[in-house]
C-alpha cells in the first residue's frame, strides 16, 4: 500500500515549516549550516503511533537533539578527527596548493560528514519503539567515519563463502622507486600491480608442480604505510586448494605448511609487472612529470628500468589462517580502511598535527609523529583514489558471479571425503541490523526514514505493525 495522503511531500515541507523548522517560500530548501537550524519532530514525518514513543538523539558523531542542544560525546570518540584538521586548516590548503576535482570533493566531503549538511535519519527500535535521530553520513570511501557500515556489509557476504579449509595471506609490494610516477599514473600502476600480482597466483595454482589446480582469493590494494607516505602493496586471502580441470578438490601440498614458496612469487610479479609498465611506457600511456624529465628519453627509461629490476621486489607469506574466525578478523581489520584512523590522531595545535604510528623497522614499536597540518593534508591527499577504482577485487573460484555456486559445490566435495569437511562450519553473517536498542537492550534499530540534502525524502523499513496500530506501511512510490 501506498503511504497515506498526508504523509507525502508537499505536506512533510509545509508541517516543518509551520513548526519553524524551515524557512517560509517556495524557493528550494537550504541545507543546515548547525545543529541548531533544525529542530525536527519525528511523528511529523511518520506515520501514527511513531511520536507516542521516547525520541532521543544518536549517541554518535552529529548529533541532532530535537531540542536543538549538542550531544555529549561518547567516551570512544576520538580527541580530535581528520574532519578537525580539514575545517582547521583544509580552506589555506585549498589556497596554496593546485588539487583535483576529486581530491576537493573528498575534502568537502569529510569536513560535512554527520553536520547537517547531508541530511538526517530517524531509527526506532523494533521492540519498544525507542527513537533516535542522526545526521547522515558522507559516504566517502575516504572518510574515517563512514567504513564501518561497508565494511560489515563486505565481510558478511566473504564469511558466506568461508570453506573449512586452510586460507592464506599473500602480501605483493612494490619498491619505492617507483612512487614518483604513481602520483601522475594513478590509475595505471595501481592497476598494474593487481591485476599482475593477481595474474601471478594464478599462474602458480593453475601449474602441477605447486597445485594443479584453479584458486580462489580476493585482493585489497592499499597505497599507504604508517606516516601516510605512498607505500604501495595489496594484500590477497588465498584458498588452501582449488579445482582442477576434472571439477576436483586439490588441497596444497608440502602439508599444507606453505601454498606457493615467495621467491619464486617475486621473480614472477617482477616479470609481468616490468613488462606492463615498459609497454605502458613505449605505447604512450605513462604520463612522465617534468622532475624526472630524463625518462622521456627511451635510453632513459631504459637505463631507470634495470634499475628498478635490480630492486627488492617483496613478496611475502604468512603462515595460514587458524580457521574461518580468524580468517574473518583478519579482513574485518584490513577492508575498507582509510589511510588513517581518527583514534590515532593525538593532538592539533599550533598548526601542527601528532599522531601514533608503528614503526615496523623496529619490531612494530608505537612511535608520535608530528607534521604540519598542510603536510599532513598533502599526504591525506595522496591516497585519494581514482573515480571508479575498484580497490577490492576478487578472482578465481571466488570471482563474483561464481563465488555463490562454487563454494556451494566445495562444501559438499569436502564432506564427501573421509573426514574432511567436518570441522568448523563457516560462521554465520551478522544481521543487517547491527545496532541493539540502547534502552531494552533486545531490539534492533531499524532506519524508517531518511531526510535528503534540500529536504528530499524518503522511507526504508516497515515499522512493526505493533508500532503503527496494528498496521504496517510501505513506500511503494
Amino acid at each position: 500500500m501506498r503511504l497515506p495522503e498526508d504523509l507525502e511531500r508537499k505536506h512533510v515541507i509545509s508541517e516543518l515549516r509551520r513548526e519553524g523548522i524551515f524557512p517560509g517560500g517556495d524557493g528550494p530548501l537550504p541545507v543546515p549550516a548547525s545543529p541548531a537550524e533544525i529542530r525536527p519532530d519525528v511523528g511529523e514525518l511518520c506515520p501514527p503511533g511513531f511520536s507516542a514513543h521516547p525520541v532521543s538523539p544518536f549517541p554518535g558523531h552529529g548529533v541532532l537533539h530535537t531540542d536543538g542542544n549538542a550531544a555529549e560525546p561518547p567516551p570512544e570518540r576520538p580527541a580530535w578527527e581528520v574532519a578537525d584538521i580539514f575545517r582547521l586548516h583544509g580552506e589555506e590548503h585549498r589556497e596554496r596548493h593546485t588539487l583535483t576535482p576529486r581530491q576537493r570533493k573528498v575534502m568537502s566531503d569529510i569536513e560535512n560528514c554527520r553536520t547537517g549538511e547531508f541530511g538526517f535519519h530517524a531509527e526506532v527500535c523494533g521492540e519498544c519503539g525507542h527513537t533516535e535521530i542522526s545526521y547522515n553520513s558522507c559516504h566517502n570511501r575516504h572518510c574515517p567515519k563512514c567504513q564501518g557500515i561497508a565494511k560489515r556489509r563486505w565481510v558478511n557476504a566473504r564469511v558466506g563463502q568461508l570453506l573449512p579449509i586452510p586460507y592464506y595471506h599473500v602480501v605483493f609490494t612494490l619498491p619505492n622507486m617507483i612512487f614518483p610516477l604513481c602520483h601522475y599514473n594513478q590509475a595505471l600502476i595501481y592497476d598494474l600491480l593487481i591485476t599482475c600480482a593477481a595474474e601471478t597466483l594464478k599462474a602458480f595454482g593453475k601449474d602441477p608442480k605447486w597445485l594443479g589446480a584453479e584458486i580462489g582469493f580476493y585482493g585489497i590494494l592499499h597505497t599507504w604505510g604508517q606516516t601516510l607516505c605512498t607505500h604501495l602493496h595489496i594484500h590477497f586471502v588465498v584458498t588452501g586448494g582449488g579445482l582442477n580441470e576434472h571439477g576436483e578438490w586439490v588441497s596444497p601440498k608440502c602439508g599444507g605448511k606453505f601454498l606457493f614458496p615467495v621467491c619464486a612469487l617475486s621473480k614472477v610479479f617482477r616479470e609481468k609487472f616490468v613488462g606492463g609498465l615498459k609497454k605502458a611506457y613505449y605505447d604512450g600511456e605513462l604520463t612522465v612529470p617534468d622532475e624526472r624529465a630524463e625518462l622521456r628519453k627511451p635510453e632513459g627509461f631504459e637505463k631507470w628500468l634495470n634499475s628498478l629490476v635490480a630492486r627488492r621486489w617483496v613478496v611475502y607469506a604468512k603462515a595460514p589462517f587458524a580457521g574461518p574466525e580468524e580468517v574473518v578478523r583478519y579482513i574485518g581489520r584490513y577492508t575498507h580502511r582509510v589511510a588513517i584512523s581518527s583514534h590515532r590522531i593525538i593532538s592539533v595545535e599550533n598548526g601542527q598535527v601528532t599522531f601514533s604510528y608503528k614503526d615496523y623497522k623496529d619490531g612494530g614499536r608505537k612511535r608520535e609523529m608530528t607534521l604540519t597540518a598542510d603536510e599532513f593534508i598533502r599526504r591525506f591527499l595522496l591516497h585519494v583514489l581514482p573515480s571508479g577504482f575498484h580497490r577490492i577485487r576478487h578472482y578465481g573460484i571466488l570471482a563474483n558471479g561464481r563465488a555463490a555456486k562454487n563454494t556451494e559445490m566445495i562444501r559438499e566435495m569436502l564432506r564427501s571425503e573421509d573426514g574432511t569437511g567436518d570441522g568448523t562450519p563457516a560462521p554465520e553473517p551478522g544481521d543487517e541490523f547491527t545496532k541493539t536498542c540502547p534502552v531494552c537492550g533486545g531490539g534492533k534499530m531499524i532506519c524508517v526514514l531518511i531526510v535528503h540534502p534540500y529536504y528530499r525524502i524518503s522511507r526504508t523499513h516497515l515499522l512493526p505493525p505493533h508500532l503503527t496500530g496494528g498496521e504496517a506501511y510501505e513506500d511503494t512510490s
